[in-house]
């Protein structure tokens, strides 16, 4: 699935967020991880490039203790670019971040570098949301989110998600949000003749149906390849767009992880695109995985 980890840190408690989520899928996937420090090359240092830099990463790579390789890199540039050109060498790098982190002079892993890594970067992202807290142990990841739209570009999250749930031992809902309007002509528009106007609650059964269909299918066919732990759901979207339902299903569900896709359909109706990954990776209190198009 992938073969490395590459992990940005910054030496603060809000960076190291994230590693509790890299041990699990590091020992599930048996891959070696990188941890990756940038010095930003427009900011003055504020301390000695080596002050203690050794002493900080041996004590984070003794708390991954029978991770197959372990190991961390130095580097000088812009903190996006230098994660972004390092995972692009190689394509089967996973980037996992935190999205908060230090602010101020060589203190960069806050969320407006996280988004700039999530719009530049060609390779998948964990992007976990993090505040002051546990940074020890590992994350238990036992239900895996995926929401599709019905379009085959969001489907490209399944394989990750399958490959993920049978290493972790986790289930898999499938999910999906219904976010169309309907609205009815006004009472005093005086119908044409011979046109049949639709009703908007007709309408709604039948995208509900189609849906509901959609999503069985899918989940017969993941059945069908062997896995036992997978179901799916259905919501009605409100006014607030399918990503805070994404959110909310995410909030109520222990221990869990979104996988989705950063490309879907676009137009009326069809949501999954870019900007609704963005809200779900900027507002969840969870893990996101995003999966990128393969071109």
């Amino acid at each position: 699935m992938y073969t490395k980890i590459l992990v940005p840190l910054d030496g603060s408690n809000l960076s190291e967020g994230v590693l509790p989520y890299v041990r699990t899928l590091a020992r599930a996937m048996k891959v070696p991880v990188e941890f990756l420090r940038v010095n930003d090359a427009t900011q003055p240092i504020a301390y000695p490039v080596s002050m203690r830099l050794g002493e900080y990463f041996e004590k984070v790579k003794a708390s991954f203790a029978g991770i197959t390789e372990v190991k961390h890199t130095l580097e000088l540039g812009h903190p996006a670019g230098m994660i972004v050109d390092l995972a692009a060498e190689q394509p089967g790098t996973l980037i996992a971040m935190a999205t908060h982190g230090y602010s101020g002079a060589q203190r960069w892993l806050l969320g407006s570098v996280a988004e700039k890594v999530l719009h530049g970067a060609k390779n998948d992202l964990l992007v976990v949301r993090t505040a002051e807290g546990r940074s020890s142990g590992e994350a238990p990841l036992k239900t895996l989110l995926v929401p599709l739209d019905g379009s085959e570009e969001a489907e490209k999250a399944l394989p990750s998600a399958t490959d993920l749930a049978a290493r972790l031992l986790s289930k898999v809902i499938l999910m999906r949000v219904l976010t169309r309007f309907y609205f009815a002509p006004p009472e005093t528009v005086v119908p044409v003749i011979g046109v049949n106007i639709p009703d908007p609650k007709e309408l709604r059964a039948q995208d509900k149906a189609e849906a509901s269909r959609y999503l069985t299918g899918k989940v017969e066919q993941l059945r069908a390849q062997g896995m036992t732990e997978v179901s799916s759901v259905l919501i009605e979207g409100g006014a607030e767009g399918a990503a805070a339902d994404i959110i909310d299903l995410a909030g109520k569900t222990p221990d869990n992880l979104v996988v989705m896709s950063t490309h879907g359909r676009s137009g009326v109706g069809r949501w999954l695109i870019g900007s609704v990954v963005e809200r779900v990776v900027r507002h969840s209190s969870g893990p996101v995985l995003v999966i990128r198009r393969q071109r």
